[in-house]
């Protein structure tokens, strides 16, 4: 195993229930990447889970859904990100953390083009702006659209998004 830092909750609460800690990792399974952080998203999504507004599994927990990184180590049957490459995800908690092991189908290799800070700070908005426009409804020219909370992060993405469709 593993050592690192993470900042977790051992109980539901507002930001003094956040704890910087030293916790072990698993080791790299199949199917498995080891991610070290070079920037994370925050989300309002994440205050939900640290209220418990929206319960966790299970306590301890390592917040956080949004993050980038470089790959460090990845696990048999992984081909689509090798160790050095610069990645992204917005769908697995934990990103709270500077390392962590998670299933390598949540990754996506970033373009040089864009920074990690971008890149932690979209992934998640973005997954679900793409979602919203090309699975729960295919936008099509002539489509009407309307959008609640425009100003927000999905928002800022979405009405371009939607607008250029």
């Amino acid at each position: 195993m593993t050592a690192t830092h993470a900042i977790r909750i051992h109980e539901y609460g507002g930001p003094e229930v956040l704890t910087w800690e030293q916790i072990e990792l698993p080791e790299v399974g199949p199917g498995q990447a080891l991610i070290r952080h070079t920037a994370i998203g925050l989300n309002y999504i994440d205050t939900y889970h640290r209220s418990g507004l929206y319960p966790l599994a299970e306590l301890p927990a390592v917040l956080g859904c949004e993050s980038a990184g470089v790959v460090e180590a990845v696990g048999a049957d992984v081909e689509h990100v090798a160790v050095g490459d610069r990645v992204a995800e917005g769908t697995a908690s934990g990103a709270y953390s500077e390392r962590r092991v998670l299933g390598a189908e949540h990754l996506v290799r970033l373009p040089n083009e864009i920074a990690d800070e971008q890149a932690a700070a979209i992934m998640l908005k973005g997954l679900t702006a793409r979602m919203l426009l090309r699975q729960t409804h295919h936008v099509e020219p002539g489509d009407v659209v309307l959008i609640h909370a425009a100003a927000g992060g999905v928002g800022t993405i979405l009405c371009p998004w939607a607008k250029a469709l």
